[in-house]
């Protein structure tokens, strides 16, 4: 089937609020991208973007601005029950489908404990965010790799390069097994082979 992509997005005001509340909220955080001081709204809003271009269904749009809150952002300056309040239960459960259990603290066990709740629990939804989110990272880290060259694996958990290939290749995985729009699984794929597969990793 044809991809259905989207022009433009029609700002409304439930955008506006999602963008003021995960705006406030990674500032109150002191959150910032990974061994930069980039604010870290431009994550949540290039997510938003990048989604944009296969759906035009607002609690997605909104899920993508609100993606990483639960996981990132402590209770005290927003909570579940106040994006449940905010957004209701349909972007609630996005953004949970997409969350990590930070109780499993070994990296691998949590990041495969994630791969199989998206391709086996997660809504469609869901993993529209997750993939625009990883091609997102993934984008930001061959930019980043073009300037700083291995250094950049050092803002990472495990700080190599081979577990950040199987990660990205096994969300690639994910993505075409359930069957998310060609332009993202194309896009994922192209970002994976520029990063790893140009730099022999």
């Amino acid at each position: 089937t044809k991809d259905k992509r989207r022009k433009m997005i029609k700002y409304t005001e439930r955008l506006d609020l999602a963008l003021r509340k995960s705006s406030r909220a990674f500032e109150q955080a002191g959150r910032y991208r990974k061994g930069t001081d980039i604010p870290y709204i431009m994550h949540p809003v290039a997510v938003m973007l990048l989604a944009s271009n296969v759906t035009d269904d607002e609690d997605i749009l909104i899920a993508c601005l609100m993606h990483d809150i639960l996981e990132d952002v402590d209770d005290e300056i927003y909570s579940e029950a106040e994006m449940l309040r905010d957004f209701g239960d349909r972007v609630v459960e996005i953004v949970k489908d997409v969350t990590k259990d930070e109780s499993i603290k070994e990296w691998h066990k949590r990041s495969q404990a994630y791969l199989n709740h998206l391709r086996y629990e997660a809504s469609e939804e869901a993993v529209i965010v997750a993939i625009c989110d990883k091609i997102h990272n993934l984008l930001s880290t061959v930019m980043d790799y073009d300037s700083v060259g291995d250094e950049v694996w050092l803002r990472f958990r495990t700080k190599n390069a081979e577990d950040q290939k199987w990660w990205y290749r096994s969300v690639l995985e994910v993505a075409k097994e359930r069957k998310i729009p060609t332009v993202l699984v194309t896009q994922l794929n192209n970002l994976i082979n520029s990063l790893f597969e140009k730099n022999n990793f």
